[in-house]
């Protein structure tokens, strides 16, 4: 079944913003981590970020991450704080299970996924989306993924089946 939802943000950053202790603040990405596409390689990754053909991350290089989760925290706050990769609006991410199989199309072909553990929120959330975000992310994190197609990914409009 087909379902019409919207890639909200892309993220890509060749570097770990959020280590070691929060009260110490993010540190800053040496570029900005915003995409308005995305290139994305079976079983490695996306082309340019810190995860793309990292061993320790070879079955979790990709986060997808729904962005109602953020909408019900009650404020409007910036998708890419989340620091996930694939924000969509439209789709419960969150109830995927382990090795279920989704495919999402943006207009330049599909892509498939493969779903392989949660993104648990941690305490960083607290620190840049603010108190109680860790909370209220809990279960809601997204899902770490591998992808299994070449190909290319694009903000708006897109397809998930």
């Amino acid at each position: 079944m087909s379902t019409p939802v919207e890639v909200v943000a892309l993220h890509v950053s060749p570097v770990h913003a959020y280590e070691g202790r929060p009260a110490d603040g993010p540190r800053p990405d040496p570029e900005p981590v915003a995409r308005d596409h995305v290139v994305v390689r079976a079983g490695l990754g996306l082309v340019g970020d810190r995860y793309f053909n990292h061993p320790a991350h070879r079955n979790a290089a990709v986060t997808v991450f729904a962005v109602e989760a953020l909408d019900d925290l009650g404020t409007d706050l910036d998708p890419l704080l989340v620091r996930r990769n694939i924000v969509l609006r439209g789709f419960d991410v969150n109830g995927l299970a382990r090795h279920d199989v989704f495919t999402l199309d943006t207009g330049d072909g599909p892509v498939r996924f493969e779903t392989h553990r949660p993104a648990n929120p941690c305490a960083w959330m607290d620190a840049v989306l603010g108190p109680g975000a860790m909370r209220g992310l809990r279960g809601r994190g997204g899902m770490r993924c591998v992808p299994l197609d070449d190909g290319v990914l694009r903000l708006g409009p897109a397809t998930l089946t």
